[in-house]
């Protein structure tokens, strides 16, 4: 039988430790939160699995990327934006020198989210932007802080990172459409609400206000797809 390699190893303990966090993150939200209970029996267990591998430097130029953008637009973006780097999976902060701006907005990226990714890049270089080893030791506070000194970059953009590169389990995006929207569906709401009133809110989701956020998003995503088949 063929033994699994080190990476595929460390996939299966990133999964195997999630799927616990989020067991115990059903159960607190159930217990507290009846509506959060009726999205949990429609929707299924959260299936939110962080890419821990991706470095911070990935995480922050694909979160530029997907600013203002859907899924689709932003990740064919990112597809012509790595063909740039014959060899790569992804480019390092360094290979950016190598590359004018002129092929980068050919890609699809604007001028102002070109110069934040290069900032990125530089920030990267310069310590600013923590490596992945050095991330992991550093709070939410400490983090949002620090990335929040790079251009383009801003609260969302940091907690999209918190949640889908670092697997943060307490990270509530109240400043997001879709969790709003999803807030606004599942509770019946008639307006949006503010991200002030959905943080308040959310105490009551607390410490796993992340596994509610996912929750959100499915309510959001239903809804979609429940006008498109009308």
């Amino acid at each position: 039988m063929a033994v699994p390699s080190p990476i595929r190893w460390e996939r299966v303990r990133a999964r195997a430790f999630f799927e616990t966090m989020n067991a115990a993150a059903h159960k607190h939200l159930s217990k507290n939160d009846p509506v959060m209970r009726r999205l949990i029996r429609e929707h299924g267990r959260c299936a939110l699995v962080p890419e821990t591998r991706r470095s911070p430097f990935q995480s922050l130029v694909q979160a530029v990327a997907h600013q203002q953008l859907n899924g689709t637009a932003a990740n064919t973006i990112l597809i012509r934006f790595k063909k740039l780097f014959p060899g790569r999976k992804f480019p390092r902060p360094e290979d950016l020198t190598n590359v004018t701006d002129e092929q980068i907005r050919a890609c699809g990226f604007s001028f102002a989210k070109i110069k934040a990714i290069r900032d990125i890049a530089e920030k990267t270089l310069s310590g600013v932007v923590p490596s992945s080893r050095q991330i992991g030791k550093l709070s939410d506070d400490e983090i949002i802080a620090r990335l929040m000194a790079v251009r383009g970059v801003g609260r969302w953009t940091v907690e999209m990172l918190l949640i889908f590169q670092l697997g943060r389990e307490n990270v509530l995006p109240a400043g997001d459409f879709g969790v709003r929207n999803g807030f606004r569906l599942a509770y019946k709401k008639r307006e949006m609400p503010t991200p002030k009133a959905l943080l308040k809110f959310g105490k009551r989701w607390h410490p796993h206000t992340t596994t509610a956020a996912w929750f959100l998003w499915r309510a959001a995503d239903a809804a979609k797809d429940a006008k498109k088949k009308k």
